[in-house]
């Protein structure tokens, strides 16, 4: 509550000596908290608030609140690992295959998306679009922005340019992004990211005329919208657009 500033003000400082405190512990009745402490003081570590900034640290904490995938463990933990492996320089695969795997079969909503994305686009694993497809539409169901987006994605690849255009649209309309990440317990990065998808082939749709009638006042609008809300998506998609030109 002091690192995040819930019912208080934040004192990230007094929110890392109380994590330390706690993951440090030999109390038997502290036991059950270790792997939430050590979760968020690899936070900490990661984000460099209230303790020194750290990679390493950072994982070290993690693996040690993930357990192996035990699902008494920190599924949270599980679950960033799974991220992290994915978007650390070298990205390291197979890892981020792994605990995405096991946070996911411990209920993680996050992972459920981002397996569902390495099955469509076989990152460690051998493409499978029919796995990929139950992991995003479970995924989407039950709320990842991420997972929706994707499927957006998969819809206007596969010229299936109605549906891409209305899904792209509620999509890409959602607003209060923490809001979003409090009600589904995903990062508000992979929220903004898979908005940003959307609005960006929202734009496509009207820009081209598919799946809706062609509006290049709206399609102006939606490609801003996109930029706003991940720039590096935006660009990376369009670059892609003007490579493969779809």
């Amino acid at each position: 509550m002091y690192y995040d500033g819930l019912g208080t003000q934040p004192d990230t400082k007094k929110g890392v000596a109380f994590m330390k405190q706690i993951v440090t512990s030999r109390c038997p009745k502290a036991g059950h908290l270790r792997f939430a402490a050590a979760y968020n003081l690899g936070r900490a570590h990661y984000e460099g608030q209230g303790a020194p900034r750290s990679d390493t640290e950072a994982e070290r904490l993690w693996l040690f609140a993930a357990d192996n995938g035990n699902p008494k463990a920190s599924v949270k933990a599980q679950s960033i690992l799974g991220v992290y492996y994915s978007t650390k320089e070298p990205k390291e695969l197979g890892k981020a295959f792994f605990w995405h795997s096991e946070a996911c079969g411990n209920g993680s909503l996050e992972s459920q998306g981002a397996l569902g994305v390495m099955y469509l686009y076989g990152q460690a694993v051998t493409r499978d679009a029919e796995a990929a497809l139950e992991c995003l539409h479970q995924a989407a169901q039950r709320g990842n922005v991420y997972a929706q987006a994707h499927l957006v994605e998969y819809y206007y690849r596969n010229k299936l340019y109605t549906k891409a255009a209305s899904f792209s649209k509620r999509v890409a309309d959602y607003s209060n992004i923490p809001r979003i990440a409090a009600l589904t317990d995903c990062l508000p990065t992979y929220i903004a990211k898979g908005m940003a998808i959307a609005a960006f082939y929202h734009a496509r749709c009207l820009h081209l005329g598919l799946g809706l009638n062609k509006d290049e006042v709206a399609a102006r609008r939606y490609y801003s919208r996109a930029c706003e809300l991940d720039p590096a998506t935006a660009a990376e998609l369009h670059a892609e657009v003007i490579e493969q030109r779809i």
